[in-house]
């Protein structure tokens, strides 16, 4: 099923969003190897909200989850994506996608396109990579940047995109140094200057390479329904067109309709325990950003009320009384962030707002 629609801005209202630590930029390295996403201050009149990727894949490590956390900072929040991630010829090498990027454009999020400077030899895979840490000056002087700079994120983003050559060849000769120093053998480096070639030739040609790459991995999710999802719909792609004419390419888990109602499902299942992980919720809280932002739904010509839903499922029946401190607050907090942000969050079948908690 294709779906289509527009965003003309992004409102919501976050309310599982940790507590942010405070670190002094001084202290920027340690505050990266401590902390997923912490407020960044920089003098007694400027401070930001900074979070940071593992790898420029969102599967990985739960990045939506450490963005969604910098929601509720109220000044510019900021995140850094590594433009490659190679973890040694016998790990996985994953590259930035504009979706991505786009995504965070979407959320008002000022990216930093980054990559890693040090690394050590594991220990376990000798043949592999780890504990591999960012460039700290490069990212320092993009702080710096973005302070000075008046215009939103998209527009710094998109600048950003500009300089992905010049940033991916530093991550390629900083992967060099690394595979010398450590006797690491990285991924083929004919490989990956071809793939970035591809992409940075101007703008528009990354943007059309990745949006292609984009293409195929969501009507491969289209068609793949992983292990560990209970979903009993349809599949669905999104295409979301912003004000500037962009295309931005999304997957919906499910997808229901009844009447002139579309509901687009998000699902996040747990096998072990009573609901999913704080983590996993706040991933799927992502997505219910974007839904419940969108305009003009159509599938064909069309145009369907887009009601958005986050979908719980466990093995696990759900007993209130079997709830744990922490998962009980967490699902009070969701309670209220669906009320106030309207829409539908579903566990084991029953509304949430139907729940006593």
């Amino acid at each position: 099923m294709d779906v289509s629609a527009k965003i003309t801005g992004i409102r919501y209202q976050p309310l599982l969003c940790r507590p942010l630590n405070r670190w002094a930029i001084s202290d920027l390295e340690s505050a990266l190897s401590k902390d997923t996403v912490f407020i960044l201050v920089i003098d007694k009149n400027r401070e930001l909200a900074l979070s940071w990727w593992v790898s420029p894949k969102r599967t990985r490590s739960y990045p939506y989850a450490r963005v969604y956390n910098s929601l509720s900072f109220s000044g510019k929040k900021v995140t850094v994506i590594p433009v490659i991630k190679d973890e040694g010829k016998d790990g996985d090498r994953d590259f930035l996608q504009w979706d991505t990027v786009s995504l965070m454009s979407l959320l008002g999020v000022y990216t930093i396109i980054s990559y890693y400077g040090t690394a050590e030899r594991g220990s376990r895979y000798t043949h592999k990579i780890r504990n591999q840490r960012f460039d700290i000056q490069h990212i320092k002087g993009e702080i710096d940047n973005i302070l000075c700079y008046q215009s939103d994120a998209l527009h710094w983003n998109l600048a950003q995109l500009e300089k992905i050559n010049e940033i991916a060849q530093k991550a390629l000769a900083s992967y060099g140094d690394i595979s010398k120093r450590l006797g690491v053998d990285m991924h083929s480096l004919e490989s990956a200057e071809k793939r970035i070639e591809r992409l940075i030739k101007s703008k528009d040609a990354f943007l059309q390479v990745s949006r292609e790459l984009a293409r195929k991995a969501q009507s491969r999710e289209v068609v793949t329904v992983q292990p560990k999802e209970k979903l009993a719909g349809v599949k669905a792609s999104i295409t979301i067109r912003n004000y500037l004419g962009g295309c931005y390419f999304f997957t919906c888990d499910e997808v229901k309709i009844e009447d002139d109602n579309i509901y687009l499902i998000e699902g996040k299942y747990s096998k072990k325990a009573l609901i999913p992980s704080l983590d996993d919720i706040k991933d799927g809280l992502i997505k219910m950003i974007l839904f419940t932002n969108l305009r003009e739904v159509e599938i064909g010509d069309k145009e369907y009320n887009p009601i958005a839903v986050l979908r719980l499922t466990s093995d696990m029946e759900f007993v209130k009384e079997n709830l744990r401190t922490s998962q009980l607050e967490t699902l009070q907090l969701l309670k209220k962030e669906a009320k106030i942000n309207n829409f539908m969050v579903m566990l084991n079948g029953i509304n949430l707002q139907d729940i006593e908690l």
